[in-house]
Protein backbone atom coordinates (compact mmCIF):
# COMPACT_ATOMS: atom_id res chain seq x y z
CA UNK A 1 0.00 0.00 0.00
CA UNK A 2 1.32 3.56 -0.83
CA UNK A 3 0.88 6.61 1.47
CA UNK A 4 -0.08 10.32 -0.31
CA UNK A 5 2.55 11.70 2.30
CA UNK A 6 2.57 15.38 0.77
CA UNK A 7 -1.40 14.93 1.32
CA UNK A 8 -1.30 13.81 4.61
CA UNK A 9 2.02 16.79 5.08
CA UNK A 10 -0.56 19.33 4.21
CA UNK A 11 -3.45 18.41 6.25
CA UNK A 12 -1.02 18.30 9.67
CA UNK A 13 -0.28 21.76 8.46
CA UNK A 14 -3.99 22.61 8.52
CA UNK A 15 -4.39 20.88 11.46
CA UNK A 16 -1.39 22.65 13.71
CA UNK A 17 -2.57 26.18 11.87
CA UNK A 18 -5.54 25.76 13.36
CA UNK A 19 -5.37 24.54 17.09
CA UNK A 20 -3.63 26.45 20.19
CA UNK A 21 -0.47 26.48 20.87
CA UNK A 22 -1.63 24.44 24.28
CA UNK A 23 -5.26 22.95 25.22
CA UNK A 24 -7.85 25.15 26.20
CA UNK A 25 -8.87 24.82 29.40
CA UNK A 26 -12.90 24.39 29.39
CA UNK A 27 -14.80 27.09 32.22
CA UNK A 28 -18.55 26.06 32.83
CA UNK A 29 -20.33 28.22 35.17
CA UNK A 30 -23.79 27.73 35.63
CA UNK A 31 -26.23 29.29 37.43
CA UNK A 32 -29.88 29.85 38.03
CA UNK A 33 -31.05 32.99 36.01
CA UNK A 34 -31.19 33.65 32.08
CA UNK A 35 -28.35 35.65 30.17
CA UNK A 36 -29.96 38.93 30.49
CA UNK A 37 -30.18 39.11 34.67
CA UNK A 38 -27.58 40.24 37.20
CA UNK A 39 -26.48 36.65 37.04
CA UNK A 40 -25.77 36.59 33.14
CA UNK A 41 -24.20 40.03 33.17
CA UNK A 42 -21.54 39.59 35.76
CA UNK A 43 -21.08 36.08 33.96
CA UNK A 44 -20.47 37.92 30.70
CA UNK A 45 -18.01 40.31 32.71
CA UNK A 46 -15.92 37.85 34.28
CA UNK A 47 -15.61 36.00 30.99
CA UNK A 48 -14.45 38.91 29.25
CA UNK A 49 -11.80 40.12 31.65
CA UNK A 50 -10.04 36.54 32.63
CA UNK A 51 -10.24 36.15 28.88
CA UNK A 52 -8.56 39.52 28.31
CA UNK A 53 -5.80 38.79 30.91
CA UNK A 54 -4.73 35.03 29.91
CA UNK A 55 -5.29 35.30 25.92
CA UNK A 56 -6.33 31.93 24.99
CA UNK A 57 -5.72 29.66 27.85
CA UNK A 58 -9.18 29.34 28.60
CA UNK A 59 -12.59 28.88 27.02
CA UNK A 60 -16.19 29.34 28.68
CA UNK A 61 -19.17 27.27 28.36
CA UNK A 62 -22.07 29.05 30.12
CA UNK A 63 -25.16 27.12 31.86
CA UNK A 64 -27.75 30.12 32.08
CA UNK A 65 -31.30 29.39 33.52
CA UNK A 66 -30.49 26.13 35.26
CA UNK A 67 -28.67 24.87 32.46
CA UNK A 68 -26.79 22.12 35.23
CA UNK A 69 -29.60 21.75 37.77
CA UNK A 70 -30.28 23.22 40.95
CA UNK A 71 -28.27 25.20 42.79
CA UNK A 72 -27.03 22.95 45.39
CA UNK A 73 -26.31 20.40 42.15
CA UNK A 74 -24.25 23.00 40.73
CA UNK A 75 -22.28 23.66 44.01
CA UNK A 76 -21.84 19.63 44.79
CA UNK A 77 -20.48 19.48 40.66
CA UNK A 78 -17.98 22.28 41.83
CA UNK A 79 -16.69 20.03 45.11
CA UNK A 80 -16.58 17.17 42.50
CA UNK A 81 -14.54 19.22 40.31
CA UNK A 82 -16.81 18.38 36.94
CA UNK A 83 -18.09 21.86 37.12
CA UNK A 84 -15.74 25.28 37.66
CA UNK A 85 -17.76 27.94 38.66
CA UNK A 86 -20.76 29.02 39.28
CA UNK A 87 -22.41 32.14 40.64
CA UNK A 88 -25.42 31.45 43.49
CA UNK A 89 -27.69 32.97 45.56
CA UNK A 90 -26.63 32.81 49.43
CA UNK A 91 -29.66 31.05 50.53
CA UNK A 92 -28.19 27.20 49.18
CA UNK A 93 -24.75 28.37 50.34
CA UNK A 94 -25.80 28.20 53.99
CA UNK A 95 -25.84 24.02 53.68
CA UNK A 96 -22.16 23.83 53.54
CA UNK A 97 -20.67 27.31 55.24
CA UNK A 98 -23.43 27.75 58.06
CA UNK A 99 -21.93 30.54 59.21
CA UNK A 100 -23.13 32.58 55.75
CA UNK A 101 -26.82 32.04 57.03
CA UNK A 102 -26.16 35.33 59.05
CA UNK A 103 -26.61 37.57 56.20
CA UNK A 104 -29.68 35.88 55.62
CA UNK A 105 -31.46 37.16 58.91
CA UNK A 106 -34.67 40.00 57.80
CA UNK A 107 -34.17 43.32 58.65
CA UNK A 108 -29.93 43.08 59.81
CA UNK A 109 -28.78 45.69 56.85
CA UNK A 110 -30.04 49.27 56.57
CA UNK A 111 -29.43 49.77 52.70
CA UNK A 112 -27.17 48.70 49.87
CA UNK A 113 -24.33 50.65 51.22
CA UNK A 114 -24.24 49.10 54.60
CA UNK A 115 -24.89 45.70 52.99
CA UNK A 116 -21.79 45.99 50.76
CA UNK A 117 -19.24 47.72 53.29
CA UNK A 118 -19.66 44.40 55.70
CA UNK A 119 -19.28 41.98 52.87
CA UNK A 120 -16.18 43.66 51.08
CA UNK A 121 -14.68 44.16 54.72
CA UNK A 122 -13.19 41.75 57.59
CA UNK A 123 -16.56 40.17 58.50
CA UNK A 124 -17.88 39.47 54.82
CA UNK A 125 -14.65 38.11 53.48
CA UNK A 126 -13.73 35.98 56.21
CA UNK A 127 -16.78 34.09 55.81
CA UNK A 128 -15.65 33.96 51.92
CA UNK A 129 -12.42 32.25 53.14
CA UNK A 130 -14.19 29.38 54.79
CA UNK A 131 -15.40 28.06 51.64
CA UNK A 132 -12.03 26.76 51.01
CA UNK A 133 -12.31 24.26 53.79
CA UNK A 134 -15.36 22.53 51.67
CA UNK A 135 -13.88 22.10 48.53
CA UNK A 136 -14.88 25.21 46.93
CA UNK A 137 -13.11 28.49 46.13
CA UNK A 138 -15.12 31.87 47.14
CA UNK A 139 -14.07 34.63 44.60
CA UNK A 140 -16.01 37.17 45.32
CA UNK A 141 -19.56 38.14 47.04
CA UNK A 142 -22.12 38.83 44.79
CA UNK A 143 -25.51 41.00 45.16
CA UNK A 144 -29.15 40.12 44.24
CA UNK A 145 -30.53 43.24 46.55
CA UNK A 146 -33.45 43.66 49.07
CA UNK A 147 -36.06 40.72 48.67
CA UNK A 148 -39.86 41.41 48.60
CA UNK A 149 -42.99 39.62 48.42
CA UNK A 150 -45.37 38.58 45.33
CA UNK A 151 -48.24 36.16 45.88
CA UNK A 152 -51.71 35.76 43.98
CA UNK A 153 -54.25 35.78 47.29
CA UNK A 154 -53.84 39.16 48.58
CA UNK A 155 -52.26 42.55 48.86
CA UNK A 156 -50.00 42.38 51.68
CA UNK A 157 -49.61 45.41 54.72
CA UNK A 158 -49.86 43.60 58.03
CA UNK A 159 -48.46 40.34 59.22
CA UNK A 160 -51.96 38.78 59.22
CA UNK A 161 -51.88 38.76 55.93
CA UNK A 162 -49.54 36.88 55.48
CA UNK A 163 -50.71 34.34 57.76
CA UNK A 164 -51.30 30.48 56.22
CA UNK A 165 -49.69 31.71 53.22
CA UNK A 166 -48.23 29.11 50.94
CA UNK A 167 -44.87 30.69 50.01
CA UNK A 168 -41.59 29.56 48.54
CA UNK A 169 -38.36 29.63 50.55
CA UNK A 170 -34.87 28.95 49.13
CA UNK A 171 -33.99 25.56 51.31
CA UNK A 172 -32.44 27.93 53.93
CA UNK A 173 -33.69 27.64 57.91
CA UNK A 174 -32.96 31.34 58.51
CA UNK A 175 -35.74 32.27 55.49
CA UNK A 176 -38.15 29.45 57.38
CA UNK A 177 -37.69 30.40 60.88
CA UNK A 178 -38.89 34.00 59.85
CA UNK A 179 -41.77 33.09 57.92
CA UNK A 180 -42.67 30.42 60.41
CA UNK A 181 -42.74 33.48 62.65
CA UNK A 182 -45.51 35.12 60.76
CA UNK A 183 -47.90 32.63 60.49
CA UNK A 184 -47.17 31.81 56.75
CA UNK A 185 -46.58 28.49 55.61
CA UNK A 186 -43.03 28.44 54.09
CA UNK A 187 -42.92 26.33 51.49
CA UNK A 188 -38.41 25.20 50.70
CA UNK A 189 -38.33 24.92 46.91
CA UNK A 190 -35.59 24.54 44.24
CA UNK A 191 -35.74 27.50 41.80
CA UNK A 192 -36.36 25.41 38.63
CA UNK A 193 -39.82 23.95 40.21
CA UNK A 194 -41.40 27.81 41.32
CA UNK A 195 -42.11 29.09 38.08
CA UNK A 196 -44.70 25.68 37.62
CA UNK A 197 -45.76 25.35 41.05
CA UNK A 198 -46.80 28.69 40.84
CA UNK A 199 -48.90 28.38 37.59
CA UNK A 200 -50.64 25.15 39.22
CA UNK A 201 -51.18 26.56 42.56
CA UNK A 202 -48.82 24.73 44.43
CA UNK A 203 -48.03 27.73 46.36
CA UNK A 204 -49.47 30.87 46.60
CA UNK A 205 -46.25 33.13 46.32
CA UNK A 206 -42.63 33.68 46.64
CA UNK A 207 -40.18 36.21 47.55
CA UNK A 208 -36.96 37.48 45.68
CA UNK A 209 -35.70 40.88 45.03
CA UNK A 210 -36.36 43.08 42.48
CA UNK A 211 -33.51 42.32 39.93
CA UNK A 212 -35.00 38.36 39.82
CA UNK A 213 -38.77 39.37 40.09
CA UNK A 214 -38.15 41.45 36.67
CA UNK A 215 -35.91 39.44 34.86
CA UNK A 216 -37.54 36.26 34.96
CA UNK A 217 -40.79 38.02 34.72
CA UNK A 218 -42.55 36.70 37.57
CA UNK A 219 -45.05 38.97 36.97
CA UNK A 220 -46.61 37.10 33.94
CA UNK A 221 -48.08 34.70 37.04
CA UNK A 222 -47.74 36.62 40.13
CA UNK A 223 -50.94 39.42 40.87
CA UNK A 224 -49.54 41.25 44.07
CA UNK A 225 -46.17 42.61 44.73
CA UNK A 226 -45.51 44.36 48.49
CA UNK A 227 -41.95 45.97 48.75
CA UNK A 228 -41.06 44.68 51.85
CA UNK A 229 -37.58 44.80 51.65
CA UNK A 230 -37.01 41.96 54.73
CA UNK A 231 -34.10 40.68 53.71
CA UNK A 232 -31.12 41.37 51.83
CA UNK A 233 -29.89 38.93 49.91
CA UNK A 234 -26.07 38.33 48.90
CA UNK A 235 -24.91 36.06 46.09
CA UNK A 236 -21.40 34.89 45.06
CA UNK A 237 -18.80 33.87 42.23
CA UNK A 238 -17.65 30.39 43.25
CA UNK A 239 -14.92 28.14 41.74
CA UNK A 240 -14.07 24.72 42.22
CA UNK A 241 -11.33 24.19 44.29
CA UNK A 242 -9.92 21.50 42.71
CA UNK A 243 -9.91 23.77 39.59
CA UNK A 244 -8.78 26.59 41.60
CA UNK A 245 -5.62 24.48 42.87
CA UNK A 246 -4.67 23.87 39.37
CA UNK A 247 -4.19 27.56 38.43
CA UNK A 248 -1.29 28.93 38.48
CA UNK A 249 -0.24 32.56 40.32
CA UNK A 250 -0.61 34.57 37.48
CA UNK A 251 -4.25 32.75 36.10
CA UNK A 252 -5.91 32.87 39.44
CA UNK A 253 -5.17 37.08 39.78
CA UNK A 254 -6.75 36.98 36.67
CA UNK A 255 -9.49 35.25 37.96
CA UNK A 256 -9.62 37.55 41.00
CA UNK A 257 -9.88 40.27 38.78
CA UNK A 258 -12.27 39.27 37.07
CA UNK A 259 -14.74 38.43 40.03
CA UNK A 260 -13.89 42.32 40.95
CA UNK A 261 -15.13 43.29 37.77
CA UNK A 262 -18.36 40.92 37.76
CA UNK A 263 -19.79 42.31 40.90
CA UNK A 264 -19.41 45.62 39.80
CA UNK A 265 -21.81 44.91 37.06
CA UNK A 266 -23.87 42.54 38.97
CA UNK A 267 -23.97 45.82 41.34
CA UNK A 268 -24.71 48.18 38.71
CA UNK A 269 -27.49 45.94 37.41
CA UNK A 270 -29.32 45.73 40.71
CA UNK A 271 -28.77 49.54 41.58
CA UNK A 272 -30.63 50.16 38.12
CA UNK A 273 -33.62 47.46 38.90
CA UNK A 274 -33.70 48.84 41.82
CA UNK A 275 -34.64 52.27 40.91
CA UNK A 276 -36.88 51.29 37.77
CA UNK A 277 -38.11 48.27 38.98
CA UNK A 278 -41.72 48.85 40.62
CA UNK A 279 -42.58 51.21 37.88
CA UNK A 280 -41.50 48.60 35.40
CA UNK A 281 -43.65 45.71 37.23
CA UNK A 282 -46.37 48.28 37.32
CA UNK A 283 -46.63 48.80 33.71
CA UNK A 284 -46.74 45.05 33.44
CA UNK A 285 -49.85 45.20 35.33
CA UNK A 286 -48.44 44.36 38.70
CA UNK A 287 -50.53 45.66 41.81
CA UNK A 288 -48.03 47.03 44.23
CA UNK A 289 -47.64 48.43 47.51
CA UNK A 290 -44.60 49.81 50.03
CA UNK A 291 -44.73 48.91 53.45
CA UNK A 292 -44.42 52.12 55.00
CA UNK A 293 -42.22 52.10 57.77
CA UNK A 294 -44.51 51.22 60.45
CA UNK A 295 -45.78 48.36 58.85
CA UNK A 296 -42.29 47.34 58.39
CA UNK A 297 -41.44 47.64 62.18
CA UNK A 298 -44.83 45.13 62.37
CA UNK A 299 -43.32 42.84 60.33
CA UNK A 300 -40.17 43.07 62.67
CA UNK A 301 -41.70 42.67 65.70
CA UNK A 302 -43.33 39.78 64.66
CA UNK A 303 -40.63 37.85 64.01
CA UNK A 304 -38.73 38.52 67.35
CA UNK A 305 -38.97 34.69 68.30
CA UNK A 306 -36.68 33.74 65.43
CA UNK A 307 -33.72 36.43 66.63
CA UNK A 308 -33.85 34.04 69.82
CA UNK A 309 -33.07 31.47 67.37
CA UNK A 310 -30.54 33.45 65.32
CA UNK A 311 -28.70 34.51 68.53
CA UNK A 312 -27.86 30.98 69.36
CA UNK A 313 -27.29 30.23 65.79
CA UNK A 314 -24.60 32.91 65.17
CA UNK A 315 -24.33 34.83 68.24
CA UNK A 316 -26.11 38.33 69.31
CA UNK A 317 -22.31 39.76 69.69
CA UNK A 318 -21.77 38.92 65.39
CA UNK A 319 -25.03 39.99 64.99
CA UNK A 320 -25.07 43.16 66.72
CA UNK A 321 -21.44 43.69 64.84
CA UNK A 322 -23.28 43.82 61.49
CA UNK A 323 -25.89 45.70 62.59
CA UNK A 324 -23.67 48.55 63.84
CA UNK A 325 -21.15 48.19 61.04
CA UNK A 326 -20.17 51.41 59.81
Amino acid sequence: MKFNYAALAVAGSIIALGAPAYAQTEIKIGYALAPDSHYGVAAQKFEEVVLAETGDQFSFTHFPSSGLGGEREVIEGLQLGTIEATIVSSGTLANFVPSTGVFDIPFLFSGLDHARAVLDGPIGQDILAEFDGVGLHGLAWGEQGFRHITNNRNAIHTPADVEGLKIRTMENPVHLAAFDAMGAAPTPMAWPEVISSLQQGVIDGQENPLSVIVSVKLDEVQKYLTVSGHVYSPAMLLVSKPFWEGLDDSQKAAMEKGAVEAVAAMRGYVDNVETTGVETLKERGMEVNILSAEEKSAFQASIKSAYEGYYETYTQDLVDSIVNFE
